[in-house]
C-alpha cells in the first residue's frame, strides 16, 4: 500500500481540535511550498528522485519526457484512492492519468487536466504550471471521500497536435463515459500587470460549456471563500489547447489560465526563457485555489471527518463510530492493536489514522507527537540558523544538556538523526532535497520544533 501522506507539526501541551473539513478547508489545504517544489522538479530547476534514480528533468519535448511521464506516474502511485493508468497511444505518447471513484455516483465523472509535455527546455507556464496544480489537487483530493468520481490527467503531445487528449477523447466517446465537465488548464502562473486577471474560455452556443464557466465564476464569488482574483470569461474562446478535443466530441469543457484575452501572456511562450523566476506565485496559488473550489464543489465531499485531536496523552479520531488503525508515518506501518478511536503512544513519534466509515476510507494528516511530560522551550533558548540554509544548518541552545535533533520532511519521513550535548551543534544538510523540513529538538524535559527551508 502506497502513502503520500501530508506533514503536520502539533507540539502542544493543550487540546488541539478540529472539526469535519469543509469546501473551504480543502481549498485552503492547497500548498503553494508543494506547488513550488513540483514546479522546481519538473522544470529541472532543481534534482528528483524518479524509481530510485537522482533524474534533472530539463526537457519535456515529446520524444524525450520519459523522466517526466515516469515523474508524474510515481506521484500518483503515492496517492491513496486512485487507479493509475499509463496510456500509450503511439510510439512515443504518454498519458497519464489517476482515477478516483466516487462512492455514491461512480458513473458520474469530472475531469481535470493539463499537458505535461513541452516545446523546448524548462517550460515553466507552459505548461509545468498546470501540471503541478493537477497534482497538487489530486494529492489533496484523493484523501477525501468524494460523491463522484474525478479523473486527474496529464497529457502528453499537446504541443504537436493534441495527440494525448484527443485519444483519450474518442476513446471516453467509445466507452459511453458520463464526463459531465472537463477543466483543462493550460498556462497559469503568469500575471505581468498585476491585475490578478485569469480567463475561462467557453464553446460558443454549448449551454454545458458556459455553465461550467459561470460555475466557476459562482465560487469565485461566494461569500464563504475568499480570492483575490479577477475573471475574464472570454465567448467564444479559443480551440487552441487540450479543451477542445473534448469539445469536438460533444463533452461540456472550459480552459482556465492567464488572460491572453488581454494579452497578459508570459512574454517567454515557446522558449527556454520561459521558468520558474518569470512566474507570479501568489497568483499562480489563488487561480491553484479557485481551481480547487470547483473541483471540490463538483467531487462531492462525503462526510467523514478525517481529523484528529489531540492531548497532551492522546491521540483521538474526530470520526465517530468507524474503524480505525493507527499508522506510525516513519515507517508506513499499522501499529499491531491500535484499532480504537483513541491512541495513547507510548513514545514521541508521528502517527496517523486511516478512518473506515461504510465504504469510504479515508486517512488523517501526519501528527508529530511529542508532548509525552515535555515543556517547549523558550524563544531565546534555541537559536536556528541561518534560514533559509543551503548546507551547514547551525543550532544554539542556551545551556549544556543531552540534545535529540530531528529533522522530516513534508511527508512526515525522518530524515536525519544527531544527537549532541554541545551548545552548538552544526548540521550538514547539503544532501537534502531543497524544500521544507521540519527540525525537532528535544531533550528529557523540553522540546521545540522549527520550520526549514532547504535552498
Amino acid at each position: 500500500m502506497h502513502k503520500q501522506i501530508s506533514f503536520l507539526i502539533c507540539s502542544l501541551l493543550f487540546t488541539i481540535s478540529t472539526f469535519s473539513q469543509t469546501i473551504n478547508d480543502i481549498i485552503n489545504q492547497v500548498n503553494l511550498d508543494s506547488l513550488q517544489l513540483t514546479l522546481r522538479e519538473i522544470t529541472g530547476e532543481q534534482s528528483t528522485v524518479v524509481y530510485g534514480v537522482t533524474k534533472t528533468i530539463i526537457n519535456r519535448q515529446q520524444a524525450n519526457n520519459e523522466d517526466a511521464a515516469d515523474y508524474i506516474k510515481q506521484k500518483f502511485e503515492g496517492l491513496d484512492n486512485v487507479t493509475v493508468t499509463d496510456q500509450a497511444f503511439n510510439a512515443n505518447g504518454r498519458n497519464i492519468i489517476a482515477t478516483q471513484i466516487g462512492k455514491t455516483n461512480p458513473d458520474d465523472i469530472y475531469l481535470i487536466c493539463a499537458h505535461y509535455d513541452s516545446v523546448t527546455d524548462y517550460c515553466a507556464d507552459d505548461n509545468a504550471s498546470g501540471t503541478a496544480a493537477v497534482l497538487e489537487i489530486a494529492r489533496i483530493l484523493s484523501k477525501q471521500c468524494l460523491d463522484n468520481t474525478i479523473v486527474y490527467a496529464l497529457w502528453d503531445e499537446e504541443e504537436n497536435g493534441l495527440n494525448g487528449s484527443r485519444f483519450y477523447a474518442i476513446e471516453a466517446v467509445t466507452n459511453g463515459d458520463n464526463l459531465l465537465g472537463v477543466l483543462n488548464i493550460d498556462m497559469m502562473g503568469y500575471d505581468g500587470d498585476n491585475d490578478d486577471g485569469f480567463d475561462i474560455d467557453v464553446r460558443q452556443g454549448d449551454a454545458s460549456s458556459i455553465a461550467m464557466g459561470t460555475d466557476i465564476v459562482d465560487i469565485l464569488n461566494h461569500p464563504n471563500y475568499s480570492f483575490n482574483l479577477n475573471v475574464n470569461v472570454v465567448n467564444p474562446g479559443t480551440s487552441a489547447s487540450d479543451h477542445s478535443s473534448f469539445w469536438n466530441r460533444g463533452f461540456p469543457a472550459v480552459l482556465v489560465g492567464e488572460s491572453w484575452e488581454n494579452n497578459d501572456q508570459t512574454p517567454f511562450y515557446h522558449s527556454s526563457g520561459d521558468r520558474y523566476s518569470t512566474l507570479d506565485f501568489p497568483y499562480y496559488h489563488e487561480l491553484a485555489r479557485l481551481i480547487m473550489g470547483y473541483m471540490v464543489t463538483k467531487g462531492g465531499l462525503v462526510a467523514v471527518d478525517n481529523s484528529v485531536s489531540q492531548t497532551a496523552t492522546t491521540l483521538t479520531a474526530n470520526q465517530a463510530s468507524a474503524s480505525y488503525q493507527w499508522l506510525d508515518c516513519n515507517t508506513n506501518i499499522p501499529i499491531p492493536l491500535e484499532t480504537n478511536q483513541s491512541f495513547m503512544p507510548s513514545f514521541d513519534g508521528v502517527y496517523a489514522v486511516e478512518i473506515t466509515s461504510g465504504s469510504c476510507i479515508e486517512l488523517s494528516d501526519c501528527i508529530v507527537f511529542d508532548t509525552l511530560g515535555l515543556d517547549a522551550f523558550l524563544p531565546n533558548e534555541i537559536q536556528v540558523y541561518p534560514n533559509p540554509v543551503k548546507t551547514i544548518l547551525n543550532i544554539e541552545a542556551a545551556t549544556d544538556d543531552d540534545y535529540i535533533f530531528n529533522i522530516y520532511d513534508v511527508s512526515g519521513k525522518l530524515v536525519l538523526s544527531v544527537q549532541s550535548q554541545k551548545r552548538r551543534t552544526t548540521l550538514n544538510i547539503k544532501t537534502l532535497s531543497k524544500g521544507i523540513y521540519f527540525l525537532n529538538v528535544n531533550t528529557k524535559e523540553k522540546l521545540g520544533t522549527y520550520k526549514i527551508v532547504k535552498e
